[in-house]
């Protein structure tokens, strides 16, 4: 069981890595292509959106056929295939086909490992575990900020597409060979997505995963690379470092969020202060937006540092889940995390697209205002949520 965590944490840094390495690839893929920001924003997006639209199939087949096929299937055929499509591509909407495709196939191995978690280890350390799990998965937000430059920059970015296609592929394989299936439970194959939606506990949940994960993805994914280059005339070297400092952020943030729930007894309060912090993070760049030096990495990195409570809402969800239906709840709450961030990539390259660059930070204002407003709204119904612990 042990092995096939670990191969599927290894597939979770690579679903990290493609969710945000846009943010470096912005520059090199303007100059070879012409794709501007609007383009990386719809491609960020359907990354989002592709892998949100698979979470309903993908908690149903975690709950009747398992982990292992599940994970292994998608990622190897998608993930591998999307990453080929990618280094093949020489327009816009080849980038966007790649990263569709890529966003099905990393869909399902967070879940997957956290299905096993569900179903194998005592609920009061279920927190605990998955924050180590998006921890030692934000290496792949670090992967994607300065070594990936330096690779683009050595080898170019075609060659190191199809180099992060065959990792994508040996570790499906090792997924397949490794991974086992939990013993299936009583009434498995019964219930569905509906049963959990008639849960009112559940809304105010979903209401906060739906703006908690979103601002600081879609920062350190995509807007930081072109945030940078505008503003202050950065070069993909610069970029990869001020996202490698707030890739650094998010992996502090969870682990250092896992044991909270148990320290301060409440997921809650624990969940509520960091948003809170995290949109006074967004609300300070749209108030000092030129700000540079270290006052704006400093604030990209609190925000990294506070909106990791990715793992701490997933572990208040699944408090209320009854067993038979875990898989289908942890993709429900990971449906509303990632298609939140896929629809305002969206809304928000339509936005910086809208606002008129004078001064070229004005646009950016725009989107960090945007992004406090949201988390501010999401806190402001996450104070309805009932609390509860393992």
């Amino acid at each position: 069981m042990r092995a096939g965590i670990a191969a599927l944490v290894a597939a979770y840094v690579l679903s990290q890595f493609y969710r945000a390495f846009l943010a470096v690839m912005a520059p090199v893929l303007k100059t070879d292509l012409g794709i501007g920001a609007e383009d990386l924003a719809a491609a960020s997006g359907l990354w989002f959106l592709t892998f949100a639209a698979a979470q309903i199939p993908v908690g149903s087949a975690l709950d009747r056929i398992g982990p292992r096929r599940t994970a292994a299937v998608l990622f190897g055929l998608c993930a591998g295939g999307g990453a080929l499509v990618f280094a093949a591509a020489s327009s816009a909407w080849q980038i966007q086909l790649a990263m569709a495709l890529i966003g099905v196939g990393c869909s399902p191995v967070l879940m997957a490992t956290y299905y096993i978690f569900a179903r194998t280890y005592a609920p009061a350390i279920f927190g605990t575990l998955a924050g180590a799990v998006i921890g030692i998965g934000n290496l792949g937000n670090i992967a994607g900020s300065l070594p990936l430059a330096w690779a683009v920059e050595s080898f170019g970015w075609r060659e190191t597409l199809v180099a992060l296609a065959t990792v994508s592929l040996i570790i499906a394989g090792l997924v397949a060979l490794l991974t086992r299936d939990p013993e299936r439970v009583e009434g498995q194959a019964r219930g569905s997505v509906l049963d959990l939606l008639r849960m009112p506990a559940i809304w105010p949940i979903l209401a906060m995963m739906s703006v908690a994960y979103m601002p600081p993805a879609a920062l350190r994914g995509l807007w930081a690379g072109p945030y940078y280059a505008d503003v202050f005339g950065a070069d993909t070297a610069r970029i990869g470092q001020v996202t490698l400092a707030m890739g650094l952020a998010m992996v502090a943030g969870n682990f250092a969020y896992g044991p909270l729930d148990r320290l301060f007894r409440s997921r809650k309060r624990v969940i509520l202060t960091g948003n809170l912090i995290c949109a006074g993070g967004f609300l300070a760049l749209w108030a000092m937006p030129a700000a540079g030096g270290w006052v704006t990495p400093g604030l990209m990195v609190l925000i990294g540092l506070t909106g990791a409570t990715f793992a701490m809402i997933v572990a208040h969800g699944r408090a209320f889940f009854p067993p038979h239906l875990v898989g289908r709840g942890v993709t429900l709450i990971n449906l509303f995390g990632m298609g939140s961030v896929g629809i305002s990539q969206m809304i928000t390259g339509r936005l910086h697209a809208a606002v008129a660059p004078v001064p070229p930070e004005a646009p950016y204002q725009a989107l960090f205002l945007f992004y406090a407003l949201v988390m501010l709204a999401g806190c402001a119904i996450y104070l309805l949520a009932q609390d509860r612990t393992d």
